[in-house]
């Protein structure tokens, strides 16, 4: 009773005041996407499996993917979709959070959710959409795209689809039918994020190369044009009391255009180093919740945007100057440090804690969510297996593991790690 209790009054907790710069702390990984409730609720995406649900500065923890997860969408304001690098489509009741499900599976990475009264659509990089009745019913996925498809949004009434893709195209489809229905316009770069407004007349899209644009939703014609150089284009949100649009681009710029008059009202280089992943808007419209490299989400005053700082003011160890490491501490933090810590708390890392590594059965460490192979597994953590580890890659020599496929070819390099781990690991280094 007293975590039911604890539950229901970190959810249902006043969201913070209006107009005030903060953070939020306690993803073990970059945020990659970002996420509003009607009500105020702040749900992010993390590189470090997991979806965090925030009232106030408090997180509930929703833990179930085996990879990054890269999109997260409120249906209302209990429950929760999120997908990512896993392939799997989960659904979270956020008001139990014992109560999830997985709904699906793509076979590629998850890149968008939208929902509609009737389906739930999935954008994946295996170049399909998924559209999954919100009731009873089969799932259908929508083929045309030539390539992953990073982006979706529902018309207002639920009939028409649109998508994005790495292939460069914006597609209109039929939910009822499945069938496409229309090309709206070929960018020739790859399109990433998009935004559509039919009841002020625009479709907003960024891409590839820099370009964002506003667009007829039924013609394609470009209506408006600010393209500034700055590339890729990652994020982009809209809040429609105030008719503002957020962009985030990948040198660290947040871009925000007054849709009324098609003006940018604010230009703001959000980041000291890294791209902007993921921007959304406070329920007021009077913040914009970014994410980056950092494991924080900020949240900046839209009316005094510059005012409050950066965000990228500690390094992370993967973005250090290599020539300034020797080998074998330069592989670590470059391939690894993102999702393994080396103190005695995983830390809500990707991956398990490396602290006593050497000796140490694979799949032990207390505090980690491991995949079923590794649970029970007879490996013995050791030189000869590290070096195996990466010699032919985890998805070789553990098959059906959470690690990424990476192998390190040279012998030198692996011999060099493997005497940073024995030393680091054995002290809890950083």
């Amino acid at each position: 009773m007293r975590a039911a209790a604890l539950i229901a009054l970190l959810l249902y907790a006043p969201p913070l005041a209006a107009q005030d710069f903060y953070t939020l702390k306690g993803h073990g990984g970059p945020i990659m996407d970002i996420a509003v409730s009607p009500s105020g609720q702040i749900a992010t995406a993390s590189f470090d499996n997991a979806v965090g649900v925030w009232r106030g500065l408090v997180p509930i923890w929703f833990d179930g993917h085996e990879a990054a997860v890269t999109t997260v969408r409120f249906m209302n304001d209990d429950i929760v979709l999120s997908g990512g690098d896993d392939f799997a489509l989960r659904l979270w009741d956020i008001s139990a959070p014992g109560n999830s499900r997985i709904i699906g599976h793509h076979t590629a990475k998850i890149l968008a959710i939208d929902v509609s009264a009737q389906l739930i659509a999935s954008a994946s990089w295996d170049a399909r959409i998924g559209l999954w009745p919100v009731g009873a019913g089969e799932p259908v996925f929508l083929k045309g795209h030539r390539q992953g498809v990073n982006d979706i949004a529902f018309s207002a009434d639920g009939t028409r689809l649109y998508s994005v893709s790495v292939d460069g195209t914006i597609r209109i489809w039929d939910t009822a039918t499945g069938d496409e229905v229309q090309k709206l316009t070929s960018h020739g770069f790859g399109i990433n994020e998009m935004v559509l407004n039919e009841a002020d007349g625009w479709l907003a899209y960024g891409a590839i190369d820099g370009g964002t644009r506003f667009i007829d939703p039924h013609s394609g014609k470009v209506l408006a044009d600010f393209t500034l150089g700055r590339r890729p284009i990652l994020a982009m949100s809209y809040d429609k009391a105030s008719k503002q649009l957020a962009v985030g681009d990948g040198e660290g710029y947040i871009m925000v255009i007054d849709t009324t008059r098609f003006e940018i009202t604010r230009d703001f280089r959000a980041t000291k180093r890294g791209p902007i992943w993921a921007l959304a808007f406070s329920s007021n419209g009077q913040n914009i919740h970014a994410g980056g490299i950092e494991d924080i989400l900020y949240s900046w005053p839209i009316e005094t945007l510059d005012a409050h700082g950066q965000m990228g003011g500690a390094k992370r160890s993967f973005l250090e100057d290599p020539k300034t490491l020797p080998n074998g501490e330069r592989q670590f933090k470059r391939k690894c440090s993102i999702c393994h810590a080396l103190g005695q708390s995983s830390a809500r890392k990707a991956g398990p804690s490396l602290h006593d590594l050497f000796g140490r059965r694979a799949g032990t460490v207390t505090d980690y969510s491991y995949s079923d192979v590794l649970k029970g597994s007879d490996i013995i953590w050791s030189e000869a297996t590290i070096n195996g580890l990466f010699d032919i890659g985890p998805d070789h020599f553990i098959p059906g593991s959470k690690m990424p496929m990476q192998r390190i070819v040279k012998q030198q390099d692996r011999s060099d790690l493997i005497e940073y781990l024995r030393d680091a690991t054995s002290q809890g280094g950083n």
